[in-house]
C-alpha cells in the first residue's frame, strides 16, 4: 500500500515539475509557495508545529505564530519549485540571483588546499549551499538523508549528484567508512545539522534537549579541523543571500557533546534572524 503511495506522489511530482519547468523559476517559485501554503497543513500537525516554534520563542503571539507558520509553507512550496532550476542557479542566468558575502574565505581554502566542515540548517533554499561550494571549486562531499519515497528520490538524487555536488554521502555507517576516505583526499564535508538523528546525542537546542547529529564532532576529533557554518537567505522570490562565516575552531580535547552543543548555538541564530524560512514541521525536541 505504502508503495503505491510513493508511485502517486512520484507521478504527481513529475508532473509539477515538467510544468514548472514551462513556466519558469521566478513563476513557479511563487506557484510551488501558494500550493504548499493550502496543502501543506494537511500533511503535517499544525499544533506539533506551533509547538516547535514556542520552544524557540515561548512568548510569541498568535499572529506571528501564524505568520511564521504560512511563510513556512510557502518557503517549503518554492523550495520544491527551484529544484527544477538547480542547474541554472549553477550555470545559467540565475546565477546572478545569488549574493555572496565572505567569498574570500572561500577563497583562502581553496587557494590553501584547506579541510573543513561546511554546516548550516534547512534555511531557505538549502540546497544551494553545497552547490555553490563545489561550483567554486571546493573539494566536497555532501551528507544527505534519502527521501522516504524510493522513487522520487531517485529522480532527486540525479539532480543532487548533476548539479548540486557530485559526492553524495548517505547517512548511516556505509556512508560515514566512504566520507572518511574523501576526507583522507582532503575533501571537505557539507551536512545540514537541524535534522532529528536516532544515532545522535541530546543536546541543548533552544534550551530544551534535542537528538543531534555527532558527526561535526566526530570529524573535528578525528581530523582537527574547522568549522565554517553558512547561512542562506531568501531574500525576495528567487533571490539569495549565502553568508560564509569565519571559521570556528574547537581542539581535538574538547568533548563531543561540547562541539555540537556548541555548533546548535550558531544554528539558533540562523533560525532565529528568519524563522520563517526554517522547517518547523520536524519533531525535533521528541
Amino acid at each position: 500500500m505504502k508503495r503505491i503511495r510513493y508511485f502517486f506522489q512520484f507521478l504527481v511530482s513529475i508532473f509539477t515539475f515538467l510544468l514548472f519547468k514551462i513556466l519558469g523559476a521566478k513563476l513557479s517559485s511563487k506557484i510551488g509557495g501558494i500550493i504548499f501554503e493550502i496543502i501543506g497543513p494537511y500533511f503535517r500537525s499544525k499544533k506539533l508545529i506551533h509547538s516547535n516554534i514556542k520552544k524557540a520563542f515561548p512568548d510569541i503571539d498568535q499572529p506571528k505564530l501564524n505568520r511564521i507558520t504560512k511563510m513556512m509553507w510557502n518557503n517549503y512550496g518554492r523550495v520544491f519549485a527551484e529544484y527544477m532550476f538547480i542547474r541554472d542557479f549553477r550555470f545559467g542566468k540565475l546565477a546572478s540571483n545569488i549574493e555572496v558575502q565572505g567569498q574570500e574565505i572561500l577563497e583562502d581554502i581553496k587557494i590553501n588546499n584547506k579541510q573543513v566542515i561546511f554546516i548550516s540548517g534547512h534555511l531557505s533554499n538549502f540546497e544551494l549551499m553545497a552547490m555553490h561550494l563545489e561550483k567554486e571549486g571546493i573539494n566536497l562531499a555532501a551528507i544527505y538523508r534519502p527521501l522516504n519515497n524510493l522513487y522520487l528520490n531517485k529522480v532527486m538524487e540525479k539532480i543532487r549528484k548533476n548539479y548540486i555536488c557530485k559526492y553524495q554521502i548517505k547517512k548511516g555507517i556505509g556512508g560515514m567508512k566512504r566520507l572518511i576516505n574523501l576526507k583522507r583526499k582532503n575533501y571537505s564535508t557539507a551536512l545540514m545539522i537541524d535534522q532529528r538523528v536516532s544515532e545522535g546525542i541530546l543536546s541543548n537546542f533552544f534550551q530544551h534537549k534535542a537528538l543531534t547529529t555527532t558527526i561535526p564532532g566526530q570529524l573535528i576529533k578525528k581530523f582537527n579541523i574547522p568549522v565554517v557554518p553558512i547561512n542562506i537567505e531568501r531574500k525576495k522570490d528567487i533571490n539569495f543571500k549565502i553568508t560564509i562565516e569565519k571559521p570556528v575552531t574547537f581542539s581535538k580535547e574538547q568533548s563531543i557533546e561540547y562541539i555540537t552543543e556548541n555548533l546548535n548555538s550558531i544554528l539558533e541564530k540562523m533560525i532565529i534572524k528568519n524563522p520563517e524560512h526554517w522547517i518547523w514541521t520536524h519533531n525535533r525536541w521528541k
